[in-house]
């Protein structure tokens, strides 16, 4: 059982989903996968689930869930389904793509591609079977302190529009 926590632009729809579609080469971008029709014979199956763990409007926090392992298939299916992963430069997630055009949250958001230089994607748990027991093998990490920084920023930015509309 693979799952990750991702930080992805936008307020995904729902509180969970499923991503399917083929994932290949991007014909444009060699550096790039990107995500075909799953009855193409372009690319390998691939099938994420996710489900939302936390909403801070303009990004949210998901927890994906990987039936299977393609290179960069979090980051192609969520950028495919219109949130890229934050600070993703690879995927287009490095820009500011959801909310205010005010300079003050410019300046957070910068803020925020400081804290966590690199793209907001956490492996919480791997598991595979023991190559000899067969063996159901599972590793889970913390998430790391520039993610958790990261996370920090945007509840007290949310929090402190909720207290700024209350008043």
């Amino acid at each position: 059982d693979c799952r990750y926590n991702a930080l992805v632009w936008g307020n995904v729809r729902g509180d969970e989903g499923t991503i399917r579609g083929n994932i290949a080469r991007n014909p444009k971008d060699r550096l790039q996968m990107a995500v075909f029709p799953e009855d193409s014979e372009i690319g390998k199956h691939a099938v994420t689930h996710y489900r939302v763990v936390e909403r801070f409007g303009y990004v949210t926090l998901v927890e994906c869930i990987l039936e299977t392992g393609r290179t960069h298939q979090i980051r192609a299916h969520m950028s495919h389904i219109g949130h890229p992963l934050f600070n993703d430069a690879r995927y287009g997630g490095d820009v500011i793509l959801r909310g205010l055009t005010s300079a003050s949250y410019k300046a957070f958001v910068n803020h925020c591609f400081e804290t966590c230089p690199r793209q907001a994607l956490h492996a919480r748990t791997l598991g595979f079977k023991h190559p000899t027991t067969g063996e159901e093998m599972d590793f889970s990490s913390p998430l790391a302190e520039d993610f958790e920084a990261l996370l920090k920023r945007w509840r007290t930015y949310r929090d402190g529009l909720k207290t700024n509309n209350n008043e």
